[in-house]
């Protein structure tokens, strides 16, 4: 159905479950942190409820969904005066960041209110839910290194490729030193915008320094995906093409395009779920290149996959309560007690999700490259 007829003025809502909470709302809503400048909707407020506004005179049906592809459910909004569509979350979100996106009579629309962040293999809207814990990954008034986009040749996949690389602030002050470098991957339905945008990752970073916390290292975001990205096509996807781009051609032109220290020891992967997948994979196949792995919802190691205990220095494996915590656990008390220096971290009161990988990556630097 064509939407000619459609204006919108949208607010963001999402929901983290179909069920009133009972909770009596209050009324200190404010507008989402990652709003359009000027937007006033979505709003978010102090107990973690969301609230939208809609302009859409003639639609039918107006629901908001939140998660990849929606995937964790909806609301149906309610149309009142003047063809505005409002709501309020049934509950309290989890804290932090959320996509979401909006269907108008069938039609998919992103909220323009909202900025938009890739995920869900297409550029969603997204909402923030403030945390307790957010001073973390704030903006603050401290030195701050750099984000920059590099485009990298590629032979085995017969394009340039694109990467995003996080230099701390000490880099182009200090220029006779060599950092260590990490590869951190995203997740399934994003790309090598994620860490930065959703994660916040260069924020992180630049306060952990600052605080004398973090040994400072350079941070690698490439695309991870050699084949069609789409829904129902995880199945089909070879680690190997990925394997060739990131070993044979991205960390070659890393070290000699920036001042790395190029070899093992220093030398980090890492990545959030499906990222976490192909970090276990590569990290297993590829021993000599990476000495320090990080699964964040991305799966467990086993001792016996391990074969040269004496090239790992650090496993990291973490995951939301929301998740399966236990097996985290368990799978670290193993490696502890084969030898290994692992690591597990549960993030309280959230799945499979951003805060769960911005509080794992908080937990997981201070570990990496020390001395």
């Amino acid at each position: 159905m064509r939407h000619q007829y459609l204006v919108i003025i949208l607010s963001a809502i999402v929901f983290s479950s179909g069920v009133c909470s009972g909770q009596t709302i209050v009324e200190d809503f404010k507008p989402s942190t990652v709003n359009q400048p000027g937007q006033e909707y979505p709003q978010v407020n102090s107990q973690g409820y969301a609230r939208f506004k809609i302009l859409a005179p003639e639609a039918q049906s107006v629901v908001v969904s939140l998660g990849l592809g929606g995937a964790k459910g909806g609301t149906t909004l309610t149309k009142g005066e003047k063809g505005f569509w409002t709501g309020t979350t049934a509950g309290p979100m989890d804290e932090g960041f959320h996509y979401y996106h909006v269907t108008v009579d069938g039609g998919i629309f992103n909220d323009p209110g909202a900025l938009n962040f890739y995920g869900s293999t297409r550029w969603e809207s997204g909402i923030e839910i403030p945390a307790h814990d957010q001073d973390f990954y704030a903006l603050k008034n401290v030195p701050h290194g750099n984000v920059q986009q590099i485009l990298f040749p590629s032979k085995s996949t017969n394009i340039l490729r694109r990467a995003y690389v996080y230099t701390p602030p000490s880099y182009s002050k200090e220029q006779s030193k060599h950092f260590p470098v990490l590869y951190l991957q995203h997740g399934w339905g994003e790309d090598e915008t994620a860490w930065s945008n959703q994660g916040r990752v260069n924020l992180i970073m630049d306060n952990l320094i600052a605080e004398g916390k973090i040994k400072p290292f350079i941070i690698v975001m490439t695309y991870g995906m050699t084949n069609e990205a789409k829904f129902g096509t995880i199945a089909s996807f070879k680690i190997e093409p990925f394997q060739t781009v990131l070993i044979d051609e991205l960390i070659p032109y890393v070290d000699s395009n920036f001042r790395t220290i190029a070899n093992q020891s220093q030398r980090a992967m890492a990545g959030l779920s499906m990222g976490g997948m192909e970090t276990h994979t590569i990290t297993l196949n590829k021993p000599h290149i990476f000495s320090h792995f990080a699964l964040l919802s991305g799966g467990i190691y086993k001792p016996e996959e391990i074969k040269d205990k004496s090239k790992t220095k650090l496993i990291f494996i973490s995951c939301g309560s929301k998740e399966n915590p236990d097996r985290v656990k368990n799978a670290v008390t193993s490696l502890k007690e084969a030898g290994f220096n692992a690591v597990s971290y549960v993030s309280e009161g959230t799945g499979h999700e951003f805060q769960t990988w911005r509080r794992s990556f908080k937990e997981l630097a201070p570990l990496l490259f020390k001395d």
